[in-house]
């Protein structure tokens, strides 16, 4: 069973295996953490999404952390919030059902996960929370997994979510 760990701070600082990227679907970064990324893992990065074509919905690649400290970048694309009708629901489970299948399939030991799809897309954060917890439970196997907050109140609905799925 996978070990989660909640951890609040700067995503890009974690030595781990692989972070993952909320990215967008051109995977040339942007704002919130896909930017923070980048910057973080300089130039290599952006060069190297260039010649993956982008990403769909629900999708993940993989690339280097060029500058970053952890050893592998993993981006997934993670669905715009249009009020529950559009299966954003199975959408946000994919991305972390593909993200943990390409590090299962490069022999990944450890990933970190951001709160995919919260930010300007809009995702209920409680609601992504839990779909997060209960996917990474179903299918990390033996990989330690880091879900990642990048303040007080999204770590709070992280240990909400833990304790829901604990039950």
């Amino acid at each position: 069973m996978a070990a989660i760990t909640l951890w609040q701070g700067d995503i890009t600082t974690l030595a781990l295996d692989a972070i993952v990227n909320a990215a967008n679907r051109s995977l040339l970064g942007g704002g919130g953490v896909d930017g923070a990324i980048h910057r973080a893992a300089g130039p290599g990065l952006l060069a190297e999404c260039r010649t993956l074509g982008g990403c769909p919905t629900g999708e993940a690649r993989i690339t280097a952390g060029h500058a970053l400290p952890s050893r592998h970048v993993i981006h997934t694309v993670g669905p715009v919030w249009q009020g529950g009708q559009s299966d954003e629901d199975a959408l946000l489970a994919r991305c972390y059902q593909n993200s943990l299948a390409l590090a299962h399939a490069h022999g990944l030991a450890s990933i970190a996960f951001p709160a995919i799809s919260t930010g300007i897309y809009g995702f209920p954060a409680a609601r992504a929370a839990l779909i997060a917890i209960e996917t990474i439970e179903a299918h990390a196997g033996l990989l330690d997994v880091t879900l990642v907050a990048f303040d007080r109140a999204s770590l709070a609905t992280l240990d909400t979510a833990l304790d829901r799925s604990a039950r």
